[in-house]
């Protein structure tokens, strides 16, 4: 299991390799049912299966549209690939030369003398070259004369709950989480959405409520839309259930947009500490109190909830 990246991927030059090239943002089953396939014909020749991602997001380097709001951060996504069965992860820099390259430059001048694939393993709506004009039946084409097949993986698709069957997508993911509907995103992932961050310092308002929460700092991915949800909140090799609030605190006339997370049975100082926050369910929207008392009733109702949530889902009981 190996990353490359920057300097590293100019001087690359591997003999063999069964290639997936992509942004592969979330790592969701799709994308894992792609690198599954190129390791089934990497096992076959004992070579290495090879992802080639981009950062940043190409989106925000060539064309008039931003990139979307990020599923996993670099070092996540990453970790996810490796996960998912990528021998050798390669990073490389999106630059304005390397993405203005033609369809067949691309594969003249990147894939074929540094990765040598004997496989590029795909899902049918891959576009690569400059403004995504390479389609995987060009793909075909080009591999024919330079000594590779092209594997074409057809895309999973799956029934989140009473909905119609869809395809599995991270622009799909983004919509679901943003509508709150964390569950269904984790059907589509295969595993829970993490939101990866630090413990900041807040308004302190949950401590005087008896329920204190870690307000989270977690700039540049996307967090799911206003609400309450039960989760994991996972502290090193620790991990605890959780009541997590996105929102501006309506009752206390709030405005900035927030992330804090009450852990439950947690008694300790959390500043500054790296901390994981899984979704699992939402609980409920957001609303304002008419009183204080109100909201710690609610809060109560809503911890007790997750604590419910947790023990069904991992069969590990916080009795607090």
């Amino acid at each position: 299991m190996q990353v490359i990246r920057g300097q590293d991927f100019e001087r690359l030059e591997l003999p063999a390799s069964v290639l997936t090239i992509g942004n592969f943002d979330g790592v969701h089953r799709g994308h894992r049912q792609i690198i599954a396939q190129a390791g089934l014909l990497a096992a076959d020749r004992n070579i290495p299966v090879v992802v080639l991602t981009f950062e940043p997001h190409p989106l925000g380097v060539v064309g008039s549209r931003q990139s979307p709001p990020r599923l996993t951060l670099p070092d996540e996504k990453t970790a996810q690939l490796i996960r998912a069965g990528a021998d050798i992860t390669v990073v490389a820099d999106s630059t304005p030369a390397l993405l203005g390259l033609t369809p067949e430059d691309f594969i003249d001048r990147v894939v074929v003398p540094r990765f040598h694939p004997t496989h590029v393993v795909e899902g049918a709506s891959f576009g690569f070259g400059r403004g995504r004009k390479g389609t995987t039946g060009l793909l075909g084409q080009l591999g024919r004369t330079r000594g590779f097949e092209t594997f074409v993986v057809e895309p999973v698709r799956l029934q989140v709950e009473c909905h119609e069957t869809v395809l599995v997508s991270s622009s799909l993911i983004r919509k679901l989480l943003q509508d709150g509907w964390v569950h269904r995103a984790e059907l589509c992932l295969g595993r829970p959405y993490t939101l990866v961050g630090t413990v900041g310092t807040g308004a302190q308002r949950g401590a005087g409520l008896g329920f204190p929460t870690a307000n989270i700092e977690c700039a540049g991915q996307l967090v799911p839309g206003e609400g309450v949800y039960s989760g994991k909140a996972n502290l090193g090799h620790e991990a605890y259930p959780a009541a997590v609030s996105i929102g501006t605190a309506p009752t206390f006339g709030g405005t900035v947009r927030c992330v804090e997370a009450h852990l439950l049975d947690f008694d300790g100082d959390l500043r500054s500490r790296p901390i994981r926050l899984d979704f699992h369910r939402p609980l409920r929207a957001q609303r304002k109190f008419a009183s204080k008392e109100d909201l710690i009733e609610q809060i109560t109702q809503d911890v007790a909830q997750v604590r419910r949530l947790y023990a069904e889902r991992t069969g590990v009981v916080h009795t607090g």
